[in-house]
């Protein structure tokens, strides 16, 4: 695939904090709980290297 394994580790890093704060978003009952949820998306795809 086109990404290089240098930047897969920051992906699933970010991957990981995005999900942090999206699971801290549904105990806090935040408002916008799907604005987050495009970036866990991404970067999961990311990290796995499908696109």
């Amino acid at each position: 695939m086109t990404t290089s394994r240098k930047y897969r580790g920051i992906y699933w890093l970010l991957f990981f904090v995005f999900t942090i704060l999206f699971l801290y978003a549904i105990v806090a009952r935040w408002e916008y709980l799907t604005m987050i949820l495009p970036f866990v998306c991404t970067f999961f795809v990311l990290a796995m290297d499908i696109i």
